[in-house]
């Protein structure tokens, strides 16, 4: 039986000891800040904790497995690495269309086995790439993930790291890439121990959630090292295919090289190393085009950033509603914006954030944003986790549906949307610490009132039946009009997919316009046209849409173009 190496990092520690079914032992400076220890005689399954200068037990900070949940001894993962799938080299991240979706709520089990039991309806709905909102263990058993702990341990409700090996060769076997949703900004509020190791937080800048991660003051060379090398075991060991960052505008970080870079430059190395496609993703509400534009130009060199602008821009037009951040929006035009400049605010004065953000994006490729008319933010933060089919008629889902999936940029679903779901997603949690749960669950009812939702109206997060009402109902997918969606949405993914012209950074500009007399909005791209009536009468379509695209109908080639009905969306493309 050979040794078990123990190491942590612990750079203003005196003492720190490891302890084992063999009890506790010290463990030996380095003198770089790191201890390490070297135990024989352990069995099969080595669970084990750390002691820094006589404290409690904790767990390891690169704990890769919390069976007993977070605030539990750490676990030894023998087999990190499964045998490489050589026939899976990825595609160019262009081509994806995602699919978000939340573990927990994903299936009525909740789990990574359960999930590839549903793998075979995300084939044949068309998308390519699965993104997973964050598996990084976190306290209790349900949860969004954002507020994960321990970030190198996959979650233990939903199978653990063995498990999480078995979807992501699922999903490869189908061709469909993983994304993994990762957090590098913050921790969650109970089972961080990080702190009681080391400086990896600092008191020199805020987040909206409290202390900032330590990219740049002192010893923050190891805290880099520990994003960085939790950014590869994500893509190396568990072979998935990207990592969406969240809230990257919350990371401060004045180094010479932002912790940004340095992500995307690593990952670049790798791809190159095992000869895939890896791809990172941010999420950013900053509008800043220099989160994707190459390093050699002084960008960032991610591959790809969110725009909620789209989303904004979307949402207002379809529901109306123009209360917290959505007043900044409205109208026609700023969806013509972003379908043809992805952000409406780019230097442009805020009204709601009162002042001026963004900037314009220049000749950046359409390619490297994010599009999505709903996801895991823009439905469970709203009071009852309403989905868009639950605010707007059908017409106006499907004319979401297109705008998003024929976008110029990456399109991005979120889990029940291609059927309509009946079911919320709302905000859930199972906090251990009373105190704590209470504050959460007033301080969620407080947040709603710039929207001028009733605290009454807000579900408490703490309550086991909020989690189970945002179950996805698999049983109503083949049923009436939910049926009638998915048909719509795998028609428009296959359009897609079958236009691959839509995302050429070489090929002509979209276009959007509107018509306000005809309640028209009209968007071409790669030979295609989209027209959507918002009014409430069937409506001329222009001829200048005719005569300048040569446009014939999808489902009758030889049909003309000469009006569409009230509240819908039709599409042409050229013969």
């Amino acid at each position: 039986m050979s040794a078990r190496t123990f190491r942590v990092w612990a750079p203003h520690a005196e003492l720190v000891e490891v302890e084992t079914e063999q009890g506790r032992r010290p463990m030996a400076p380095t003198g770089t800040g790191w201890f390490t220890c070297d135990i024989d005689g352990l069995g099969e399954c080595v669970d084990y904790t750390f002691r820094v200068d006589g404290s409690d037990p904790m767990p390891d900070p690169r704990s890769r497995f919390q069976p007993a949940g977070v605030h539990g001894p750490s676990r030894l993962v023998e087999s990190e690495t499964p045998a490489a799938d050589e026939s899976w080299h990825g595609f160019p991240l262009r081509d994806a269309i995602i699919y978000e979706l939340h573990m927990g709520t994903f299936t009525p089990d909740g789990t990574f086995d359960s999930a590839i039991a549903r793998f075979d309806h995300l084939q044949r709905l068309g998308v390519n790439a699965i993104e997973l909102m964050p598996v990084a263990a976190f306290a209790g058993d349900r949860g969004w993930g954002y507020d994960g702990v321990d970030v190198y341990a996959p979650h233990r409700s939903y199978g653990g790291p063995e498990a999480l090996h078995r979807l992501v060769a699922a999903c490869h076997a189908r061709s469909i890439a993983v994304i993994m949703d990762v957090v590098y900004n913050h921790t969650g509020p109970e089972g961080d121990y990080l702190s009681a190791f080391g400086p990896y937080f600092t008191e020199r800048y805020e987040t909206p959630w409290g202390r900032a991660v330590n990219y740049d003051g002192e010893d923050s060379d190891d805290v880099r090292r520990f994003v960085l090398d939790n950014v590869e075991m994500w893509l190396r060991a568990y072979g998935c295919d990207g990592l969406r960052l969240d809230a990257v505008h919350a990371i401060i970080d004045t180094s010479p090289t932002h912790i940004l870079e340095a992500i995307s430059t690593r990952v670049d190395e790798l791809a190159e190393e095992l000869g895939r496609q890896l791809w990172v993703i941010a999420e950013s509400d900053s509008n800043n085009p220099r989160l994707v534009r190459e390093r050699e130009a002084g960008g960032y060199g991610l591959h790809a950033q969110w725009s909620d602008d789209f989303h904004h821009a979307v949402h207002t037009l379809l529901t109306g509603e123009t209360f917290g951040y959505y007043e900044d929006f409205g109208g026609l035009a700023d969806v013509c914006t972003a379908l043809q400049r992805v952000f409406v605010y780019s230097g442009k004065y805020s009204h709601h954030r009162r002042h001026t953000i963004g900037r314009a994006i220049g000749d950046l490729p359409r390619s490297r944003f994010v599009a999505y008319s709903q996801n895991h933010d823009q439905v469970g933060n709203r009071a009852a986790g309403e989905r868009l089919c639950h605010l707007v008629s059908d017409g106006r889902a499907r004319m979401a549906a297109a705008l998003t999936v024929l976008s110029p940029m990456i399109p991005l679903l979120f889990q029940g949307e291609e059927w309509a779901a009946s079911t919320p997603f709302q905000y859930f949690t199972n906090l251990g610490d009373r105190g704590l749960a209470r504050a959460v669950t007033n301080g969620r009812r407080q947040e709603f009132r710039s929207f001028g939702w009733a605290p009454e109206s807000v579900p408490d997060p703490q309550d086991p039946a909020t989690f189970t009402r945002s179950k996805l109902n698999w049983d109503e997918v083949g049923d009436g009009a939910h049926a009638a969606m998915l048909g719509w949405y795998q028609d428009l993914i296959a359009l897609r997919r079958a236009t691959p012209g839509l995302t050429d950074p070489d090929g002509p500009e979209a276009r959007a316009w509107y018509d306000t007399a005809r309640d028209l909005l009209l968007y071409s791209n790669a030979g295609l046209l989209v027209v959507c009536n918002l009014g409430e009468a069937t409506a001329e379509v222009p001829e200048a849409a005719k005569t300048s695209l040569l446009i014939a109908s999808i489902a009758a080639p030889q049909d003309p173009i000469t009006s569409i009905a009230a509240d819908s969306v039709s599409i042409w493309r050229r013969p």
